[in-house]
């Protein structure tokens, strides 16, 4: 069961409760559902019921007590606590959560994390002309497509929106830059900071110290890796459990992050997972080889490793497709 498996779960323990009055408050529009913490119990947790508490009149506990009833025993789920003030934490079932992760991002491609987070939600924003605004505007649209959300022509009648962010100062970094760099730097920063439209020139040096280097370097490698590992005779394929709980923990959040993306209107949440992304699969590239070495076999855990870092590669290139940001095969 991937996080977002889980928040659909809960969300319809939430629906269910609500239809049997068994708990009388609003149904969000999503769960969220985080790892839990060092100390923690179970796998995941999430605050829902502290969420839900005041609208039904209920204490946080009670509301929690109404949904364990409700999600215990569902697929992939082997076990619900509340703990705390009326915290839910779910334990999953013993099948490495790593390898349906990989399931899923090989099943959903570049489209992984895409969901349904912003259904029945429609918008439709000001034309702008000032460069950064018309950057940002055009990624949030995109954000907000991959979540469901209808944007423009075909959201007749929604919520008209407008981005305003604090306006670039350089009105030649286009030329200056090309595109893909241009657009990291009007991305990158939130919208309410002031982007590095001078001085950032750096953005175009192939070196670690360039973060949008990092990230597509990042990609880069995971197709290198395939591209060798061919040459070698084998493919990836998770078949034997992967020890890489930063480089999981990031896959796993990455539909949480596109969702508050999206939701927030806020493009730079989208390039800091990527920039953390690229740091966990050197991280995890360095302490454990994907490919053989020397006189070294190829064995399940060089596959497994494969396809761990391939799935890494490919939530980098969907992350930079939404930037509208190339993805090089090749750096």
């Amino acid at each position: 069961m991937t996080p977002a498996d889980l928040s659909r779960t809960v969300l319809h323990a939430v629906r269910r409760a609500v239809d049997e009055d068994a708990l009388r408050a609003p149904v969000p529009a999503r769960v969220r559902v985080e790892r839990t913490r060092p100390g923690g119990h179970g796998d995941y947790a999430t605050a829902v019921a502290l969420q839900l508490a005041g609208p039904a009149a209920l204490s946080a506990r009670e509301v929690a007590e109404i949904l364990r009833e409700r999600v215990q025993g569902a697929p992939g789920i082997s076990g619900v606590e509340v703990t705390g003030p009326g915290f839910l934490n779910f334990i999953l079932d013993g099948d490495d959560g790593l390898a349906v992760l990989v399931g899923a991002i090989e099943a959903s491609g570049t489209e992984y994390g895409h969901g349904d987070a912003l259904a029945g939600v429609s918008a439709s924003f000001v034309p702008v002309e000032e460069l950064r605004a018309r950057v940002v505007t055009g990624t949030v649209e995109r954000l907000l497509r991959s979540q469901g959300a209808e944007v423009g022509a075909r959201a007749a009648g929604g919520e008209a929106l407008h981005v305003v962010p604090v306006p670039a100062a350089d009105r030649d970094l286009f030329a200056r830059l090309g595109s893909d760099a241009a657009r990291w730097a009007l991305l990158r920063a939130a919208p309410h900071d002031r982007a590095r439209c001078t001085g950032n020139d750096e953005l175009l040096v192939q070196q670690e110290s360039n973060p949008l280097f990092r990230v597509r370097y990042a990609y880069a490698r995971t197709r290198a890796l395939s591209r060798n590992a061919q040459q070698l005779g084998f493919c990836g394929a998770y078949e034997e459990s992967v020890d890489a709980p930063v480089l999981g923990a990031l896959l796993a959040d990455h539909p949480g992050v596109l969702a508050a993306a999206a939701r927030h209107r806020e493009p730079d949440r989208l390039a800091r997972q990527l920039e953390a992304l690229a740091q966990a699969f050197f991280d995890f590239h360095d302490c454990a080889a994907p490919l053989p070495v020397g006189d070294e076999k190829p064995s399940a855990a060089h596959r497994s490793r494969l396809a761990l870092a391939e799935a890494a590669g490919t939530v980098l290139a969907g992350g930079l497709s939404l930037l509208g940001i190339s993805a090089p095969e090749v750096l």
